[in-house]
């Protein structure tokens, strides 16, 4: 754990990151965020440090041009590549020279919660009281989600909405059609499925060189919870003495490990799945080399007009699966993270980002932040607004990265690049994941001794898990390294804490 330095008097800039949900809610119009200025006329300057997920945007373009005339603000943001988001924040929660806003996409990260006790940022709490004020952040936002932004009881941040629809372990439904094979329902029959086409010619190059599962990080990453919620590594679970285990060390993922071992050994799991790259595996599924990849559903129309350049006709299916102890869905909270503002700013200036943060979180300009300006960004297609070529290119995932935005069931299923038939399709394709899915606790619950403690041995951890899933070790060797850590007495202390935790969020 990094020590934090006294806490500077300037006003620094605004980390912000994409990521938020649609654009349905309460049509209760928000206050300009200029409000309360000595000159109600003047935009609010706000530096943005924000997370890049398309190309580099032109702050002149139309879209911009306009956020920023809406919202009367001026924004000057620098932008960090998604892949690197995590490092710099962690560096920038350790500085002394922290921004006026952060955005963090993940409120239980520890450098985070430390930055949170030594004082860096504002409890938002006495500011924000019963909402009155600040209309949209009532109405719009995902049930609770004051309790995932606080700590100790106060409120330290406001959502970054994002809605719980959002992940989706993806197939090649072209490819299953062209093999004759069913639609997978189980975990079994979808490594049956992929084995299937790994050993076929599925893109017809005349080469054996189709990828089956591809991913990033630990496993798969983005999928990872997925595959737990099947096993129920994502259920709570205790020790003898009533501790909540971390789900990594639960024996239901061990039980996940072993069957991605099973995955690997048969070739269905890409060899590189430890060491590649979020970018690498998106390129690798865009173009067509692979048969299945999890990441948010409404991703899908992209990858298929990208796959379609090589390989027409090209379908995407997100998948309904049963695992040995439950249905392989993860639902996100509806609040993926918050902007959190620096103890450095104004009381003041406090209120007029507050102000503008619920703007933001209008119907308005949720739904200009999706679809832009008519005419320009998109057309109205029998119903349902389509992206330009221009929208295609200035509306996207980073353009999301300067608001809070109204949650929407559908905020991450929905493609702005589709028509209203295509986008029909897709959410019936997945509506039931709102209701058989689950949440993982962790998302929530925060154990300040797992958290100090977990670094020295993350590293080490992952390392164990690949080499189980390799056969570097045998699954007998994991185990009891996974039943060692757990033994531990500052893990046990960990694991009592997460209890508590838990416990404290989910009474009445």
């Amino acid at each position: 754990m990094k020590s934090f330095k006294p806490w500077g008097a300037g006003i620094s800039g605004l980390v912000a990151l994409s990521l938020a949900a649609g654009c349905s809610g309460s049509n209760t119009a928000g206050q300009s965020p200029s409000a309360g200025q000595p000159d109600a006329k003047a935009p609010l300057s706000i530096k943005i440090f924000a997370g890049l997920y398309n190309e580099v945007p032109d702050m002149n373009n139309a879209y911009w041009t306009e956020w920023q005339k809406r919202t009367n603000t001026k924004l000057d943001i620098e932008w960090v590549p998604d892949g690197d988001l995590k490092t710099k924040a962690d560096l920038l929660f350790a500085s002394a020279d922290l921004p006026e806003v952060v955005a963090s996409p993940d409120s239980t990260w520890p450098t985070l919660r430390s930055a949170i006790k030594n004082g860096a940022f504002w409890d938002l709490t006495p500011f924000l009281g019963d909402l009155s004020e600040y209309p949209n952040l009532k109405k719009n936002m995902a049930p609770d989600w004051q309790k995932y932004l606080s700590v100790d009881g106060k409120i330290y941040a406001v959502p970054r909405s994002r809605s719980r629809i959002d992940n989706g372990i993806k197939i090649r439904r072209d490819w299953l059609d062209k093999l004759g094979i069913p639609v997978p329902k189980t975990l079994d029959e979808y490594a049956a499925a992929l084995k299937k086409m790994i050993d076929s010619d599925p893109d017809g190059n005349g080469k054996k060189d189709t990828l089956g599962l591809i991913g990033h990080g630990v496993i798969i990453n983005d999928g990872d919870d997925a595959f737990a919620a099947g096993f129920g590594a994502l259920d709570p679970t205790y020790n003898s003495e009533g501790g909540m285990i971390d789900k990594r060390l639960t024996p239901q993922y061990t039980e996940m490990v072993n069957w991605f071992r099973g995955l690997y050994s048969d070739g269905i799991l890409s060899k590189e799945f430890a060491v590649m790259k979020k970018t690498q595996a998106e390129e690798l599924y865009k173009t067509g080399r692979a048969a299945s990849y999890a990441r948010s559903v409404w991703w899908d129309k992209e990858y298929e007009d990208s796959i379609n350049k090589m390989q027409p006709n090209s379908k995407i299916l997100n998948l309904s699966l049963k695992g040995p102890k439950g249905d392989a869905i993860v639902l996100s909270t509806g609040v993926s993270g918050g902007y959190y503002i620096s103890k450095k700013v104004p009381e003041a200036k406090v209120k007029q980002l507050l102000k503008y943060f619920d703007f933001t979180a209008s119907d308005e300009i949720t739904d200009f932040a999706y679809y832009g300006i008519e005419g320009v960004h998109y057309k109205n297609v029998g119903g349902q607004k389509v992206l330009t070529e221009q929208g295609i290119k200035e509306v996207n995932t980073t353009s999301k990265g300067a608001g809070v935005l109204a949650y929407a069931k559908w905020g991450k299923v929905e493609s702005a690049s589709g028509d209203k038939a295509y986008n029909d399709a897709k959410k019936k394709e997945v509506e039931a994941y709102d209701t058989i899915g689950k949440v993982d606790p962790f998302r929530y619950v925060y154990s300040p001794t797992f958290n100090s403690i977990w670094p020295k041995y993350e590293s080490e951890f992952k390392s164990m898990v690949t080499k189980a899933i390799v056969g570097q070790i045998s699954m007998d060797e994991y185990k009891a390294y996974v039943e060692k850590l757990g033994n531990l007495p500052e893990m046990k202390k960990a694991f009592a804490e997460n209890a508590e935790a838990y416990k404290e969020f989910n009474k009445k």
